[in-house]
């Protein structure tokens, strides 16, 4: 094999690894593509997506906004107990020293 043939035989291998390379991206491609209507689905999807997103974040702020209203309840109801049992004490403290003052007024007399 002299120069010219080996230059000949080397170009005509790299010409059919160019055409098998090309062939191979177009059949990728074909087999790849997106269709029109797939295309479409795609769009409803990210419309359905983002629909669901906003009312999740509706959903959150809403949570948040009711558990504000839940704790400031609670705060209150517990800040009302307290004041009943304060006022409960009192009331057994006062009805003690008149049994007491009662016992003992009687005992004098």
């Amino acid at each position: 094999m002299n120069r010219t043939e080996f230059i000949v035989a080397t170009a005509a291998v790299l010409f059919v690894a160019f055409l098998l390379g090309w062939f191979a991206s177009w059949i990728i491609h074909r087999v790849t593509r997106v269709t029109q209507s797939e295309m479409g689905e795609l769009d409803k999807m990210a419309q359905s997506l983002h629909e669901a997103e906003e009312t999740r974040d509706q959903a959150i702020t809403y949570m948040q906004q009711r558990e504000a209203e839940l704790t400031n309840q609670l705060t209150q109801t517990e800040a009302e107990l307290q004041a009943a049992m304060d006022g409960l004490r009192d009331a057994r403290e006062e009805a003690e020293q008149l049994r007491a003052y009662i016992e003992r007024e009687m005992a004098t007399s």
